[in-house]
């Protein structure tokens, strides 16, 4: 059974993605910082309906707890499939944000991309088999008022989506992003009213964790072996 990581795996498309692994028999680490009873829940929730999946928490942007938490996992077998969901807003126009704002975005989800993957990589690289997608977003790709920090760090995963992608390339590794536009949660409930949304959305819907959660399966699974270094839009249109 091969063995998977979701970071930001608590909120709710990382559930999301973390029931879908299961469902395509992985054994799923749901990944929590600060939400380490929502991890547990899920994780239990999985096992209940026969699948496979532990709880575990650490904190991303912290480089030495990181690589313990994943060294301690690595003790029993290589992790083959990591999706790089965790990540934070700290909205603000350019003119009025602090640099603690730009540097907390950054580390959770570039700075994070770092400090989850690179510890797996040569345990990933002895089997010759993996598979590496990052939760991007529509933000890095048109940009958002208020998000240079969001897009920035974002877009920056769309670069080292790249070039690892060929340097692992003859490993049997792809690595690729998903960057999903408006998603159905209870944080766009208030960001995006229905009005909004058709607006801005061709399709006039929001799109659902599951979409996203099948995509990245899909990404994850051994029927994508030829997908690697792109950046896959799932938006109703918006671009």
């Amino acid at each position: 059974m091969k063995r998977a990581l979701v970071t930001g795996g608590s909120g709710g498309i990382g559930a999301a993605i973390c029931r879908r692994l299961a469902a395509d028999g992985r054994h799923v680490y749901v990944h929590a910082n600060s939400r380490l009873k929502e991890a547990e829940k899920i994780a239990s929730d999985i096992n209940k309906g026969g699948g496979s999946a532990a709880a575990v928490a650490f904190d991303v942007t912290d480089r030495v707890r990181t690589e313990a938490a994943l060294q301690q996992m690595l003790d029993q077998d290589p992790i083959q499939i990591v999706v790089n969901n965790a990540g934070i807003h700290d909205d603000a126009v350019m003119p009025g944000m602090k640099p603690e704002q730009w540097s907390r975005v950054i580390d959770v989800s570039l700075n994070g991309f770092f400090n989850v993957t690179q510890p797996l990589l040569m345990a990933m690289i002895g089997t010759r088999w993996g598979r590496i997608v990052s939760v991007s977003s529509v933000a890095a790709l048109a940009g958002n008022r208020g998000q240079t920090n969001y897009a920035a760090a974002k877009a920056g995963l769309h670069g080292a989506t790249k070039a690892l992608a060929l340097e692992l390339a003859s490993r049997g590794i792809t690595v690729n992003a998903v960057a999903p536009g408006i998603i159905a949660s209870s944080m766009t409930e208030g960001l995006f009213p229905r009005g909004v949304i058709d607006t801005l959305v061709p399709m006039k819907r929001a799109g659902t964790p599951e979409e996203v959660a099948d995509l990245i399966g899909f990404l994850a699974s051994e029927r994508a072996g030829y997908i690697s270094g792109q950046v896959i839009s799932i938006n109703g249109a918006m671009i």
